[in-house]
């Protein structure tokens, strides 16, 4: 029988000599801003992805001259909290050493940096590394930034909470050397036969990129069913006692090709705290050792779940913790936006959410929003957390300095704008003109487009009412629009698909409803099916509950066989 031919991928991950590739060489080589097609690959395990200004690239390439390439790079900040000191540094950065002079927050509670020339690949690297804070890992095959939610309420929990999704994320670290060798100098080691260099990922690391994500109920900003792996916080007298597990979650799709499809995770049932780590490893050792290897679009968990069947994935995660899941705890799964504005904390400190339009940090006329934030960092005693739905919190600050804060918010136009529901529910990618994969526009569009949903609102009577609007450029699904109330992603320049119907607490995906449409057919749909939405709606019907009750779609209960369907 003749082997299985594997993808790409496999092969580079395997003669990589554990990620060192021919990096270091592209690094050192100034011909071009480019690395090795094969070294594209292994450097998004360092953190980073080779991108190039398509608004250039007809200019370019009529002057002979090759696209303007440059990096985005990505941090690791497990629950994205972060210090006011690691702050300045990371603001000194995005000043100094990138062409965009910007902090771009993601939808996975970290930051990135764009536009970074390859000869500052390293400085940055290094100028990161000064403050505890690194790439690997947070890019490439294998475990992700863990998210957890931010809550500014419930500090203690908060704290317990974010304590495992820190042990999560340092607990799944890539072992290999390479990082430490061609970014810090640090001496390169001779790897001995037989040595066991990366225990837990092997040689070949994961089949595929690996989300996890701790979410504390009520609040589901997470996003906790669209991960791999999530955790759901159980509570007792306000004291964290363990989690619901739910595995199987992922986003991402390929127009056209009905094998895949984004999907929602399952529940596994209740595991308690201590062993957290244990069923954690135990599912991804399980997704290294069955995942699809020879495809990559069909080989995220999602895939190896449906492929396998829930009860005997189920059975080997028991088997290698060799612990039994237990019926899963009843908890209540709410709201996903971000709680704007000053909230106090059980531990009497303050918490200020700040509203980020797409994410950007960055000075704009009449608003210098990365100015604003730098100037608290100098006086905040605290800590910074980025939010799951690109947002930033000023969060620990005692009464005596919440008016200094503030003042210093309004000043920058940190504060002061009226955000509607919708707005500050709502996210999107980046999308062009800097991602390769993107089809049509998102970060730069989405603020302008929802401004016209909103007077659509207003027109109907509800813009009181939020509504959970997601945007991307392709459908990798970045910003989770499979899971939006109304998801629009991008098909081509100017179009979008619109899918409707997903919960607004997040446990129902959406399903399509119109393909390939431009703004004008877009806003006529929604126009229509707000009209219906108000005269038909029931008592507290969110508007992705009455478009699936309404028969608009029909509710996706199982995305292998629904969400085409």
């Amino acid at each position: 029988m003749s082997e299985k031919k594997l993808a790409v991928n496999e092969y580079l991950k395997t003669d990589s000599d554990y990620l060192r590739g021919t990096i270091q060489e592209g690094l050192d080589t100034a011909v071009t801003g480019a690395f090795s097609e094969g070294d594209q690959q292994l450097i998004k395990f360092h953190g980073f992805y080779q991108q190039d200004d398509r608004d250039l690239r007809n200019e370019r390439k009529e002057q002979k001259l090759e696209p303007l390439y440059s990096f985005m790079l990505r941090a690791r900040v497990a629950g994205g909290v972060c210090s006011p000191q690691q702050w300045l540094a990371v603001d000194e950065i995005a000043s100094n050493l990138t062409s965009s002079n910007s902090i771009r927050l993601t939808t996975r509670q970290t930051f990135q940096y764009h536009g970074i020339p390859k000869r500052n690949l390293k400085t940055i690297i290094q100028d990161l590394d000064r403050e505890a804070l690194d790439s690997i890992a947070a890019c490439g095959d294998v475990n992700r930034n863990v998210m957890c939610n931010p809550n500014p309420v419930e500090s203690k929990l908060h704290q317990q909470a974010y304590a495992y999704a820190k042990q999560l994320s340092d607990n799944m670290l890539p072992h290999t050397k390479a990082y430490a060798e061609i970014w810090l100098d640090d001496e390169k080691l001779v790897t001995t036969e037989g040595q066991e260099v990366e225990p837990v990922y092997g040689k070949t690391y994961l089949p595929r990129k690996f989300k996890m994500a701790v979410a504390v109920p009520p609040d589901n900003d997470v996003d906790v069913y669209t991960n791999d792996l999530g955790f759901v916080a159980v509570a007792e007298a306000g004291e964290l006692v363990g989690f619901n597990m739910v595995a199987g979650g992922g986003m991402g799709s390929t127009h056209g090709e009905v094998a895949t499809f984004p999907r929602l995770a399952d529940d596994f049932g209740y595991i308690k705290a201590e062993d957290t780590l244990k069923f954690a490893e135990a599912v991804m050792t399980v997704q290294r050792d069955w995942g699809n290897r020879e495809n990559r679009k069909l080989s995220r968990l999602k895939y190896t779940i449906v492929k396998h069947g829930y009860d005997a994935f189920k059975a080997e995660v028991e088997k290698r913790t060799g612990i039994k899941f237990e019926p899963k705890r009843d908890v209540v799964i709410g709201d996903r936006g971000d709680r704007y504005g000053w909230k106090q904390g059980v531990d009497d400190n303050w918490h200020l959410t700040l509203f980020i339009e797409g994410g950007r940090v960055k000075d704009l006329p009449g608003q210098p929003l990365q100015t604003g934030l730098r100037e608290i960092a100098k006086i905040h005693q605290g800590d910074f957390r980025m939010t799951s739905n690109q947002n930033i919190i000023i969060a620990g600050v005692p009464a005596a300095d919440k008016d200094k804060v503030e003042a210093l918010a309004r000043q920058h136009g940190l504060m002061g704008k009226l955000i509607t529901e919708t707005r500050g529910h709502s996210i999107a990618c980046v999308a062009l003109p800097t991602c390769a994969l993107a089809m049509a526009e998102a970060e730069r569009y989405f603020p302008d487009f929802l401004t016209k949903v909103e007077a659509l609102q207003d027109k109907h009577g509800f813009l009181d009412q939020g509504i959970v609007i997601r945007m991307t450029g392709c459908p990798n699904g970045c910003a989770r629009p499979f899971a939006a109330e109304i998801g629009l992603v991008g098909k081509a320049p100017g179009r979008y698909n619109l899918y409707l119907g997903a919960s607004f607490e997040g446990t129902r995906l959406n399903k399509l409803y119109r393909e390939n449409i431009q703004e004008a057919e877009i806003l006529a749909e929604l126009d229509n099916l707000f009209a219906r939405y108000v005269s038909e709606r029931e008592t507290g019907e969110t508007f992705g509950n009455y478009t699936v009750r309404s028969g608009v779609v029909t509710a996706v209960l199982d995305a292998a066989k629904d969400f085409h369907g």
